[in-house]
């Protein structure tokens, strides 16, 4: 009688054994290097959250800031729209300001008529009907320029529908339209980008 040898089992911890080094030679020949494990990961993304060198680390944030303002200072003069600060960023507000400034507003001149009131208050202060009279006139003055700048404004916010549609009119916009035009125009910043008459198409 012929006796049959059993077949042997293979044990399973060789098995897993040589699965896991079958996966790792995989991986080593897709990849070219083994996995790295989760703990050296955690460690190479992690950062300070406070620098080695507090002070260098200072220094170098407040050139970086002193950069920062001197580009933008520099843009304000020339109009360069890459490095003007965000409220002043943005077609929209360059049409605003050439709008403005291309307009004669009663606001650029009420700072240097209001000092004059206040100098002929304190000039004519023992006349009490004269200061009575110059204070009405003073805030006659001051009606005045405001109905000009919301005449200003009106007309300014049809252009900009027209120009850029309805989605336009931004949160501040009128605002900002009129504390530019009550602005003395040397004064102004960014600087003016067009004269008198120059309104933009």
């Amino acid at each position: 009688m012929l006796f049959r040898s059993k077949p042997t089992t293979p044990d399973k911890s060789t098995a897993t054994l040589n699965g896991a080094a079958g996966s790792e030679r995989a991986e080593q020949a897709g990849k070219g290097h083994p996995t790295p494990k989760r703990k050296t990961s955690e460690a190479l993304n992690k950062r300070p959250l406070v620098p080695a060198d507090r002070k260098a680390a200072g220094k170098s944030a407040r050139v970086a800031n002193r950069a920062q303002r001197d580009r933008e200072y520099q843009a304000m003069q020339t109009g360069d729209e890459r490095y003007l600060p965000a409220k002043d960023k943005g077609p929209v507000r360059r049409y605003v300001r050439d709008h403005v400034d291309a307009r004669w507003n009663l606001g650029e001149f009420f700072l240097p008529i209001a000092m004059i009131f206040v100098l002929a208050t304190f000039a004519f202060a023992k006349d009490r009907l004269l200061s009575v009279i110059i204070i009405f006139a003073l805030y006659f003055v001051v009606i005045v320029t405001m109905i000009d700048a919301f005449v200003m404004w009106r007309g300014l916010k049809k252009k900009l529908y027209a120009k850029f549609g309805a989605d336009s009119y931004l949160k501040g916009l009128a605002m900002y339209a009129v504390m530019r035009g009550f602005q003395i125009r040397r004064a102004r910043l960014p600087k003016p980008m067009v004269k008198h008459g120059e309104y933009p198409v």
